[in-house]
């Protein structure tokens, strides 16, 4: 007889969402967290879409912000624009949050085991390594992120990429406190620095590029010295994450084992971002994992990643081409696109069609009008969109 039903490796979000679905089912579920504490550090920017409050539980008191507009701004200072009527994002307190779905798994029958490091686990006998013993479970759930000991059994060979952020005050009003701002170079491409604010005066900013921690400080340090309003800010805090890359070949179940959220590489190739993307599969996963108890059928775990590819696989491929797309551009180029797509006035049609989690009806609507074949070379756009 098992130990649990369920061992989860992670209590993260997307893990601690997964447990709640799964406990609900009346399954034992157990999390096992390295941590001491869930949340700590902070390693995300914390900006989500809206869909968020579709796909889980959100309480208004973890949104610090929320977002009307946004711009972005090319390497010669050419800005686009656009905004919406009702919010379409929403800044969070992360570490917040995360404590608030930990414990909303706990509520529901899960027990949570802090300060656990799972050193190995053997998926096909269905067992979890710690430091002074092990546990066993009918299914693993490899819910522990970029570096997950679960997809390393699972013989993946796991790619990242850094981020850097820094919570800066600049004491007066700098920003508008419903925009967030986007900053691209080839620099950093495909990755970008992004502004967040938290109120007039404070904002979180930060970037993901191919390159170290120092490497980032040293760019994030010089474009505030740069940027006029923000050269005198004060740094409150400095965090540092890592972000997996998208790969849509990863293996996501292996035997008595399955993968979600960072983990699973489930984010979107053009921001990075993965929580609403990880919550859905969170469920989906959870649905499976108690069919495949039930009916004491493994297998049937692998109907996991079915599902999640048939729902994501669309997406998330229009999301790779355009980050194809930014890498081949250098910065002539991209103060070339931006100054073409202020001029067709794009904003207008980012305002209409623009959704931060799904990005592929604005491509689509780009594509349909001709638009992107106007503001990319021709050679180029055939190549990317393969038309």
């Amino acid at each position: 007889m098992k130990d649990y039903d369920i061992a989860v490796v992670g209590a993260g979000p997307v893990g601690s969402t997964f447990a709640r679905y799964a406990a609900e089912k009346g399954l034992k579920v157990a999390i096992f967290e390295k941590k001491k504490e869930v949340g700590v550090p902070l390693q995300c920017a914390g900006l989500l879409g809206k869909k968020i409050k579709d796909v889980n539980i959100l309480p208004d008191e973890f949104i610090l912000n929320e977002m009307y507009g946004a711009c972005a701004y090319s390497p010669s200072g050419t800005m686009i624009s656009m905004r919406k009527n009702e919010p379409f994002a929403y800044v969070l307190d992360r570490i917040g949050y995360d404590k608030f779905l930990a414990q909303l798994a706990v509520d529901k029958g899960a027990e949570l085991f802090l300060n656990h490091r799972v050193n190995r686990v053997d998926t096909k006998n269905g067992v979890i390594y710690l430091k002074d013993k092990e546990v066993s479970a009918e299914i693993i759930v490899g819910a522990d992120g970029h570096s997950s000991v679960v997809s390393k059994e699972v013989k993946n060979n796991p790619k990242s990429v850094h981020a850097s952020q820094y919570l800066i005050d600049t004491g007066e009003n700098s920003f508008e406190d419903d925009y967030f701002q986007t900053y691209f170079n080839s620099e950093i491409s495909p990755g970008f620095i992004w502004v967040i604010p938290l109120s007039k005066s404070t904002a979180r900013v930060g970037l993901f590029a191919n390159s170290d921690y120092q490497g980032l400080n040293g760019i994030l340090n010089k474009f505030l010295e740069g940027n006029e309003k923000l050269k005198h800010a004060k740094i409150l805090k400095k965090y540092h994450g890592i972000i997996p890359v998208y790969d849509s070949k990863k293996n996501i179940v292996k035997d008595r084992a399955l993968l979600i959220g960072d983990a699973a590489s489930q984010v979107k190739p053009t921001t990075g971002g993965g929580l609403v993307i990880g919550f859905v599969c969170a469920k989906i996963a959870a649905e499976v994992v108690y069919e495949a108890i039930n009916s004491n059928k493994i297998n049937v775990l692998k109907n996991y990643q079915k599902q999640y590819r048939k729902m994501y696989n669309t997406e998330l491929k229009m999301q790779l081409k355009v980050q194809e797309t930014l890498k081949s551009l250098n910065d002539d180029d991209l103060n070339s696109v931006f100054l073409k797509l202020e001029e067709k006035e794009i904003g207008k049609i980012v305002s209409k069609c623009g959704d931060l989690d799904s990005q592929s009806p604005l491509m689509k609507e780009l594509l349909k009008s001709g638009l992107i074949f106007s503001v990319l070379p021709k050679l180029l756009s055939r190549k990317i969109f393969g038309l």
